[in-house]
Formats: structure tokens, C-alpha cells, sequence
């Protein structure tokens, strides 16, 4: 995929992690408001705030991980993005954002409906949000995310954590740095869909993310070959989204 001037602001480097940021990029572009006021929520380290501060939008970025946030703070030199750390469902205000993202944090919440719900409040009528989750019974979640919990549970994950270390990997991701993101949600399409029409959104659009490029041990091979994950990425797009990793999602306020 061609690079993005966005880009420059986030520390990716993986072709997924790319294309999530461009469907995000493209779903707020579609309200055709260069001034949007955007609200993301579990910011993490900054990534997606900082990519469309850069293309304009007033952003508020927010997390319940200190360590996230000040991490964000430190790279921030946009004067239309703010981090705080702050639990949105705290947020009070009614119709406040144009637009809101939700990446890669539903599927870390006890009760996703009551952030689900609290979003839909804020939000301006005719307002997007755009979700994105990890398909809880695709490859990675079967194969990757759910056998590693349960060795971390049941105390039996060192050995394949040093093993996969010696390999070059890294217990960590380049969204967050928050210590604890376990999953404690396993979204099937049809379950994920269920929350959002629950809270009153309308579907706008669904994409599939990847395939099977982050599943350990062809992971191996695709961390070190970007051509790899491309044609993943690519093929992706043209399997049923029962079969992808995760989901691209974007909803209206009606």
C-alpha cells in the first residue's frame, strides 16, 4: 500500500496496523468536516490521535493507562490534540463529538455494551463512530491469543514466551503501553453487530483486517518479509469475515 503523510506520526510498522489507520482515516474523512471533533477512546500511546491531528481534526485522546498517556503527551506537537487519562464512560457532556474511534478496546472490557452505549451519547447526531475488534473466533484469537491465556492463567506461558523471545519477539504492541490487555471478549460478527444496533447505531461499513500473517510460526516469516503481510492483508479482503482476524467497523448516529 502506498505511504500516507499520516503516517510519519504513528510509530507502525506492520501493513495491518496501516491499513486499520487508513480505514479510520478514511471512515472521519467520509463526514467531510476538515474541523471534526474527534474523541479516542483507549488512545494508548497516541498513534491514531496523532495521524489525524495531523491531517487537522481537534482530537482528545483518552486512556485509563497513565504510562500510555504520558508517552502520547511526550511525542504530541499538535496544539489540536489533547490526551487525558479518563475513563469515557465518565464523560457527562451530551452530543458533544463528531466523530469517535474505538480501536482495539472492546474486546478488553468486562461490559463493552456500557461503553457502547455511553459512546452513542456523546456523539452528535449523525455522528460516525468507528470500531475495530479482533474476531474472536478467527485465526489469531484461535490459535494465538486464547491458547497463550491459557498458559498465562494456568502459569505455563515462560517457556513459550522464551522460546518465541529468542526469536525476536516482544511481549508488547506498539498501541498501548498498558501491562494488562488481556482479552475477556471473544466478539462473533454477529455478536459485535448486536451490541452496536443494541445502543442505536446504523452499519455504514465492515472490513476485514488481516488473515493468518500474525499467527505464530508463519508470523516468523512475515515479520520479516512486508510482502507477506500485503498479500495477507490483500487476501483478506476477499474471504468471508467469519474466516479474517479482526473487524473494521463504521457506525452512524441516526
Amino acid at each position: 500500500m502506498p505511504m500516507k503523510p499520516y503516517y510519519a506520526f504513528t510509530n507502525y510498522k506492520d501493513v495491518e496496523d496501516f491499513k486499520r489507520l487508513d480505514f479510520i482515516v478514511n471512515s472521519i474523512k467520509s463526514l467531510d468536516k476538515p474541523d471534526a471533533k474527534i474523541l479516542d477512546i483507549g488512545c494508548g500511546n497516541g498513534n491514531i490521535s496523532l495521524a489525524l491531528g495531523s491531517i487537522g481534526f481537534n482530537v482528545t485522546g483518552v486512556d485509563i493507562d497513565p504510562t500510555s498517556i504520558e508517552k502520547a503527551r511526550q511525542i504530541n506537537k499538535f496544539s489540536n490534540v489533547k490526551f487525558d487519562v479518563l475513563d469515557a464512560n465518565a464523560f457527562n457532556v451530551k452530543s458533544e463529538f463528531d466523530a469517535i474511534v474505538c480501536s482495539e478496546v472492546l474486546e478488553h472490557l468486562l461490559d463493552p455494551a456500557e461503553l457502547v452505549q455511553s459512546i452513542f451519547s456523546i456523539l452528535k447526531k449523525e455522528g460516525i463512530l468507528v470500531a475495530t475488534v479482533p474476531n474472536g473466533w478467527g485465526p489469531r484469537e484461535v490459535f494465538i491469543t486464547k491458547p497463550m491465556q491459557w498458559l498465562h492463567k494456568n502459569k505455563m506461558d515462560k517457556t513459550m514466551l522464551g522460546f518465541k523471545k529468542i526469536l525476536g519477539y516482544s511481549n508488547h504492541t506498539q498501541q498501548s503501553s498498558n501491562p494488562d490487555l488481556t482479552h475477556v471478549q471473544f466478539f462473533s460478527a454477529g455478536k459485535f453487530k448486536s451490541i452496536l444496533e443494541g445502543a442505536g447505531f446504523r452499519p455504514l461499513k465492515w472490513d476485514n483486517a488481516d488473515f493468518v500473517e500474525r499467527v505464530f510460526p508463519y508470523s516468523w516469516l512475515t515479520r520479516r518479509f512486508h510482502g507477506l503481510q500485503k498479500i495477507d492483508c490483500a487476501v483478506a479482503d476477499y474471504i468471508p469475515k467469519q474466516l479474517s482476524s479482526g473487524f473494521y467497523t463504521a457506525w452512524i448516529k441516526p
